[in-house]
């Protein structure tokens, strides 16, 4: 069988698709993977074909009207979420795949939730589709989102189903753990559960985190789209005054130079192999994006969350509610409130057995190999 997998064009909606997208060729499956260019040399590292297709999420916005992002949620913002990711990103994700679906003839296409320009694609191409998640859903779009796609749908002469859109009618590949999905969107969607694998690229792991220590190791970042350095520099200063040593992962869009003069028990990196990482980690302290927190849930571990944007906030919220971790807010981060939530964390190992009982259901729901076995079911 013929796959195609599609993914908007940043880290948080491409790396969620690779265990799956790397386990359908011991299947037999012939894969090719569109998504932006910048991700080309990575997927080809790993035996993937590519097609570049799309513009960076970035660029939607600056389509949409604007080369800022406004506060998050003021009406200013949503109205800009809804324009980007409701017309500019599946107008131009839609436009550019039709072609590649015609020169490679798939039997099915996954596209990422984000992704719903893959989805009308593969619905005007007539093609089945199927839509893998990349964490939790909110069951209820924006105001004018779903308005928004089906006016895009009707530019291509696409009919949609009537009702909800989060996964434009297709069945739903649901990394997320039931237990923290959102009941009223479990309900809507015909779900397949798909254990979260978690992918962060190559880099070589700190040699701090695999030597002989007797003290906590505490993981920080803010991911690769939100980095703050003033909230990088407060969440430092509060770690580091505790008996632990912490290793920074900067991103791209923080220089780790830029950190200035660090304590002892602090290291800073650009990027680190954050799977790898998480093994030897007691504590992860950061944004709330959805990869580092299903890496850190699978992993049985604490978190202390600093939500920046995007669903980092639903997230910080929902393990935190669950007892997995806890979360400080803008102003409420200064290094005193880090330093305190961080040595709770620590220190009360409630917090840790709820992330092992998440940790367990992770483990148990089926691997990417059984899903890939099975893909052959989406095609109807």
């Amino acid at each position: 069988m013929r796959i195609v997998f599609s993914s908007l064009s940043s880290h948080g909606h491409v790396f969620p698709l690779v265990p799956l997208a790397r386990a359908a060729p011991a299947q037999g499956h012939e894969v090719l993977f569109a998504t932006g260019e910048q991700f080309e040399q990575t997927l080809n590292d790993l035996a993937l074909r590519t097609e570049a297709v799309g513009v960076p999420i970035g660029a939607g916005f600056a389509a949409a009207g604007r080369d800022s992002v406004p506060e998050p949620g003021s009406d200013e913002w949503v109205s800009l979420v809804v324009r980007a990711f409701g017309a500019e990103l599946p107008r131009r994700y839609a436009a550019d795949l039709l072609p590649v679906l015609d020169r490679f003839a798939p039997d099915l296409v996954v596209h990422e939730a984000g992704n719903h320009g893959a989805a009308l694609a593969a619905r005007h191409a007539g093609i089945p589709g199927v839509c893998h998640g990349f964490g939790k859903q909110n069951p209820a779009h924006f105001p004018g989102f779903e308005q928004a796609l089906r006016g895009v749908a009707d530019e291509f002469g696409i009919t949609l189903p009537d009702g909800d859109l989060h996964t434009v009618g297709n069945p739903y590949l649901d990394i997320f753990p039931a237990s923290l999905q959102n009941a009223e969107f479990l309900d809507s969607v015909e779900r397949s559960p798909l254990r979260p694998v978690p992918f962060a690229g190559g880099g070589e792991l700190p040699p701090e985190a695999v030597e002989s220590r007797k003290r906590p190791l505490v993981y920080l970042t803010l991911g690769t789209g939100f980095g703050d350095p003033v909230v990088l520099r407060a969440a430092i200063g509060g770690l580091a005054a505790l008996a632990v040593d912490v290793i920074v992962a900067a991103g791209p869009s923080v220089a780790a130079d830029a950190l200035g003069g660090l304590p002892a028990n602090v290291s800073a990196h650009s990027w680190v192999p954050q799977a790898e990482l998480l093994e030897h980690v007691d504590l992860v302290v950061h944004h709330g994006g959805s990869g580092t927190t299903l890496a850190a849930l699978g992993a049985g571990l604490p978190q202390l969350f600093l939500p920046q944007g995007a669903d980092q906030f639903g997230n910080a919220e929902t393990i935190s509610s669950a007892g997995g971790g806890a979360t400080l807010l803008g102003a409420e981060v200064t290094a005193d409130a880090v330093h305190d939530a961080a040595r709770n964390l620590l220190d009360d190992e409630q917090y840790r057995e709820v992330a092992e009982r998440v940790a367990a259901e992770i483990a148990a729901m089926p691997a990417p190999e059984e899903v890939a076995a099975r893909l052959t079911d989406f095609t109807g």
